[in-house]
């Protein structure tokens, strides 16, 4: 029975996969969901930009121009369908009631740290949550990190943190090693980041630069066992079923973790898992969330209900 079960959620999420593939679910008048696939040669990719007409008639210019001014119209109508259904996530989270909001933020962190993908893992990459931006709580996973393995007498069972540190805004943001709270200071807008340098003016490490890979990103088993899971826990405003995150519109953590992923393909290193931390009011219905080709989607997310394994890469990681 456990077998057949478990042949029968891989099989859910291989439709999954197929849904996550497609940039665009979202019901928008007058536009083809086929138009914005992955393979469409007018999107505006590193590897395939936008066309550009060399010496053609005048007919043949104005065809192109066309289309790629129809692309772009397409790709408007979907940031505009994000700004949407942005308003309408913070919205909610504004008026989400206090105790509830305390009960989420601990029995979501209570999940991670009892998971055993958490607790197997020796180095991670984690955000640091933001009261004002209404994300789930991360400090009590921070200090079980940080604190609890000193406090015990096993610096050995400490797990390498990285945390996020906004360096423009441009996209650009790197992970930076911190191993205490106190490394942390408020930026500019009163987030908290780690300085570049220590305490001793040595430059942190970049995980980007790191020897070995990360096993766990949060988007944001037993510690003896060696196993080289790389999770990276994710923040972001709204999720759906097929894995869709929905930042805040600046991209760092999609242009981040796509980098991230180049780099663990050239170095043959595991790819990390990608786990979204998500209050009950931010998980949509599929296809609510629109998407382009430059929007990663995440392996699983934990929300107070559980842990909701997504991709296969979840379903090989995580237990169902």
């Amino acid at each position: 029975m456990a077998m057949g079960r478990r042949a029968h959620v891989r099989e859910l999420v291989k439709a999954a996969r197929v849904l996550m593939t497609q940039p665009l679910l979202f019901p928008l008048p007058k536009l083809a969901a086929n138009s914005l696939s992955i393979n469409n040669p007018l999107l505006p990719t590193p590897q395939r930009p936008l066309p550009f007409p060399s010496l053609a008639s005048r007919s043949t210019v104005t065809m192109s121009t066309d289309k790629n001014d129809n692309v772009q119209d397409q790709l408007d109508a979907i940031f505009k369908q994000k700004k949407v259904v942005r308003s309408q996530v913070r919205k909610s989270l504004k008026a989400m009631d206090p105790s509830l909001r305390s009960h989420e933020d601990i029995a979501v962190q209570d999940l991670v740290l009892g998971a055993p993908w958490f607790k197997s893992c020796q180095r991670l990459c984690a955000y640091i949550s933001c009261k004002a931006l209404r994300e789930v709580d991360t400090s009590k996973l921070l200090s079980e990190i940080l604190e609890n393995p000193a406090k015990e007498g096993h610096m050995e069972l400490r797990k390498k943190l990285y945390v996020p540190r906004v360096e423009d805004k441009n996209s650009h943001m790197r992970m930076l090693n911190i191993s205490r709270i106190d490394d942390l200071i408020a930026n500019s807008m009163d987030i908290l980041e780690p300085a570049s340098v220590d305490s001793d003016g040595n430059e942190r490490e970049d995980v980007m630069q790191a020897n070995d890979p990360v096993d766990l990103f949060i988007l944001p088993g037993s510690v003896s066992v060696l196993v080289l899971v790389l999770v990276h826990i994710l923040t972001g405003l709204a999720f759906d079923r097929t894995g869709r995150r929905l930042g805040r519109g600046g991209g760092y953590y999609d242009t981040f973790i796509r980098n991230y992923q180049e780099l663990a393909k050239t170095k043959n290193w595991k790819q990390p898992l990608l786990v979204a931390l998500s209050y009950s009011s931010q998980i949509m219905n599929e296809g609510v969330i629109p998407m382009t080709e430059n929007d990663i989607p995440v392996d699983a997310l934990v929300s107070p209900s559980g842990v909701i394994p997504i991709s296969s890469a979840a379903l090989d990681r995580i237990d169902v």
